[in-house]
């Protein structure tokens, strides 16, 4: 099976290096655990790292305080290199230094290519520690904010916004599947049309104003968001 290799930036384990785990890797203070950190605010078993559909997923294993990928509290997410995974008070860098760079050098357009081993250059002839790729990683690749000037295009099997590529859709779904996911996004985008069709502008289209029962539907929508996104990593969580 794929390793995965994850290197402790803080907590109690700070500087420890976990190199080439073959996946399926599990996350927590208890012995059993393939990635057992000392960290009383970590669950006994946390976290669940496994390799599918050519993608490496987390899974947070309903752990008392939580799992964070990027500083955004996760149920499951894709792992790319370079990315922070955070479990009690241990923030954990996802990938090998030789990944992360590799990454870089996919956002900068190859500017990290030269850099010595160890070190990376980021946008300017100053290098910085391995253990600060998180941060250039995360300010090249922060969440998709979509402008209204922006340009939806397609590129093989991804959307993008501008020149940042959205979440990708799930691929080799059957067609009870495709069926099921069209017809939830079909739902929610119907629930949203409504909800803001009746928003009006002032005189200089500077602001609009919403309904409060429109705004009320607006965050139904939200919620339903919400539960959907815990019901895929938490199926019996659905009826909660």
């Amino acid at each position: 099976m794929p390793a995965v290799t994850f290197q402790v930036l803080e907590g109690i384990d700070k500087g420890r290096v976990f190199r080439e785990l073959a996946t399926p890797v599990t996350i927590g203070r208890e012995e059993g655990n393939v990635l057992r950190l000392n960290d009383e605010r970590v669950s006994r078993f946390h976290a669940k790292v496994q390799f599918d559909n050519g993608e490496v997923i987390i899974t947070d294993l309903e752990s008392t305080n939580g799992t964070r990928v990027n500083g955004n509290v996760v149920q499951i997410r894709r792992l790319r290199p370079g990315d922070r995974v955070g479990v009690g008070r241990s923030l954990l860098l996802f990938g090998s230094e030789q990944e992360i760079r590799a990454r870089m050098e996919t956002l900068t357009g190859g500017a990290a290519a030269a850099a010595p081993p160890g070190v990376i250059t980021c946008f300017n002839p100053a290098t910085v520690p391995a253990q600060t790729l998180a941060a250039a990683v995360a300010a090249a690749d922060v969440d998709i904010d979509p402008h209204p000037t922006d340009k939806v295009t397609v590129s093989g099997a991804s959307l993008f916004i501008g020149n940042k590529a959205l979440p990708p859709l799930p691929l080799k779904m059957t067609p009870s599947q495709a069926a099921r996911l069209s017809e939830l996004l079909e739902y929610l985008h119907r629930n949203l049309t409504t909800a803001t069709e009746n928003i009006r502008a002032n005189d200089d289209a500077s602001q609009v104003v919403l309904r409060y029962a429109d705004w009320q539907r607006v965050l139904a929508v939200q919620m339903l968001l919400a539960r959907y996104s815990r019901a895929v990593a938490e199926p019996d969580a659905l009826g909660e």
